[in-house]
């Protein structure tokens, strides 16, 4: 059986701080395009779209008590990506089906059939979505904004972090439904798209504030009823002080915090009672029984022009360390997609 070539991208160790490319190593293995014999429930893939999210900082550490598991050093990274199926040893998936679940970064996996999460049935959208709008954070803006959120028409929203996968769409969906919607990044770039193409009420640049809590008081006078946090620390601390009574704080991320030793405080938890604000952490995990739902309301809106979705595209494994890394220097312009293969 022939053995082709299989380029891999593997944490060389546990990482502490920031993460840096030289923590990864891009490798050249072999494997066979063929399942081991009586093995019905793994799947050979052929890996297109990989997805680079900041939650995979999570799982370069040995701690594992965000629940989310850890990455084995000496072996390829894992995340969400999109790929084409070689063989399959389980029914449910056959040759040249498309699918998006968890995998490895590497040009060929042998994986679980239980990884995959859903089979692609819509290919008149471009497939590295289902990286992005279509996949975990599509599913993770909706969930949270509306699920957990519960929004209602009128009301003030804002979101950090918002031009990123999950903040481009929380914002759009909010104007959607009818709401007052602000968004913080990190550079005039990012707060531009908010304005002009994600459709945001307002925008501004938090490395560009002095005082977060006089910024936030000039865009929400009369206050905030939802925070999507995806960035924690300062701005959390900043958002306490600014929430209405009955605020709802859906907690999606904290990405200021993955890289320190020491946590940023806050101090300002009091106005939690005072406010009577609900602040929910969620997991996407535990939302994915709301799929059919989820793509019903948000292909119309694609294929309409209705929402967009920006996606900033690093082509070849060679370039995936660099690609995950810049996540934590804000270095990537929307969602952060690694192309393995076209087709």
């Amino acid at each position: 059986m022939a053995q082709v070539r299989n380029k891999q991208v593997i944490l060389n160790d546990y990482v502490t701080g920031f993460p840096k490319e030289s923590d990864m190593t891009i490798v050249d293995s072999t494997i066979t395009l063929k399942i081991p014999e009586g093995s019905n429930d793994l799947v050979l893939l052929k890996n297109l779209y990989l997805s680079c999210d900041p939650y995979m900082r999570i799982l370069m550490t040995k701690d594992t008590t965000a629940g989310l598991g850890a990455l084995t050093p000496g072996s390829p990274m894992t995340g969400l990506g999109v790929s084409k199926v070689v063989e399959s040893g389980d029914p449910e998936y056959k040759k040249d089906d498309l699918v998006w679940g968890m995998t490895k970064w590497e040009e060929y996996s042998l994986i679980p059939a239980a990884q995959i999460l859903f089979k692609i049935e819509h290919t008149d959208v471009p497939l590295s979505y289902y990286t992005g709008i279509l996949g975990m954070p599509g599913m993770t803006a909706y969930a949270g904004f509306f699920e957990v959120g519960s929004p209602k028409k009128g009301e003030n929203v804002f979101v950090s972090a918002a031009s990123g996968a999950v903040g481009q769409l929380v914002g759009q969906f909010a104007k959607l439904h009818g709401c007052y919607v602000v968004g913080s990044a990190g550079t005039k770039e990012k707060v531009d798209l908010l304005k002009n193409k994600f459709g945001y009420d307002e925008a501004f640049n938090y490395k560009e504030e002095q005082d977060l809590d006089a910024a936030l008081k000039r865009y929400f006078p009369e206050g905030i009823d939802i925070y999507f946090e995806n960035v924690g620390g300062k701005t959390l601390d900043a958002v306490l002080l600014n929430m209405r009574v009955h605020g709802r704080i859906p907690v999606c991320g904290m990405i200021s915090q993955y890289n320190l030793a020491q946590p940023d405080g806050v101090t300002n938890l009091a106005h939690i009672i005072y406010k009577r604000i609900r602040i929910e952490g969620f997991v996407v995990f535990e939302y994915y029984h709301l799929y059919t739902k989820f793509l019903e309301f948000v292909l119309p809106l694609i294929r309409e022009g209705r929402i967009v979705y920006v996606e900033d595209i690093a082509e070849g494994l060679e370039n995936g360390p660099a690609a995950l890394v810049g996540l934590f220097s804000g270095r990537n312009v929307g969602k952060q997609v690694l192309v393995v293969a076209h087709e």
